[in-house]
């Protein structure tokens, strides 16, 4: 009993009890045909290296280089379903959205808590300035500091300007260091939605802007609908 408890103890194994244990068993590879994917078998005659070996180990890389692709689309279709589920909550909650006061809460549930971000500010022009919890509704005239994000028609990512980061983000201005901005446009422009963060890397002017286009084009729908029953 001893000796089978060694044989099989990483404590007592050594390359000997192996040997003999598959001496005693020759049917051992037979049922675990697996493992000779990982095993190496020179098969050498002097200085030469048979075909069959050179193959063999063509084809245990082309397995290990399958295997790992196989495991990166696997995790990219996981990363992906993720945020599908992400993008189709915070589109529900925008739809469900009647009031300006929903929609500040749609953003900040989504963008800040499923998206990460750390900060959001939705600006949006109106001929009556007035500030609405988290929205602010400011005359055209008055945005003119921003004025270069809404004409690009496109979202906009990285780090802003010292005076465009105090205005979109005001008391929490000094604390973002990259940040997210998005025109809201429906026949006219409506606003901006900006997205804020505190790690300088995290949004940066190299990546692409898909999602943020699409969530723009679903709020400035939802906006639109609100601002002509107000």
């Amino acid at each position: 009993m001893s000796d089978q408890a060694d044989l099989i103890s990483p404590e007592g194994l050594d390359a000997n009890q192996v040997a003999d244990y598959l001496a005693e068993h020759p049917d051992f590879f037979t049922e675990h045909a697996h493992l000779l994917e990982k095993l190496y078998v020179p098969h050498q005659r002097g200085s030469s290296i048979s075909l069959v070996e050179r193959q063999t180990s063509l084809l245990r890389e082309r397995n290990q280089l399958l295997h790992k692709h196989l495991s990166d689309l696997i995790e990219v279709a996981r990363h992906n379903d993720g945020q599908f589920e992400k993008t189709k909550r915070m589109v529900l909650s925008m739809l469900e959205s009647s009031t300006l006061d929903d929609v500040a809460v749609a953003i900040e549930e989504s963008l800040c808590q499923d998206f990460y971000g750390d900060v959001t500010s939705l600006l949006l022009f109106s001929d009556n300035p007035v500030v609405v919890n988290d929205i602010r509704m400011l005359s055209r005239a008055d945005c003119s500091i921003v004025q270069p994000l809404i004409e690009t028609s496109l979202p906009s990512c990285g780090q802003l300007s010292e005076a465009m980061n105090r205005f979109l983000f005001q008391d929490q201005a000094v604390r973002v260091q990259s940040a997210a901005v998005v025109p809201l446009v429906k026949g006219e422009t409506l606003g901006l939605l900006a997205i804020g963060s505190f790690d300088p890397d995290y949004f940066q002017s190299s990546q692409g802007t898909l999602f943020l286009s699409y969530v723009g084009e679903v709020l400035s729908r939802v906006l639109s609908q609100i601002l002509k029953k107000s």
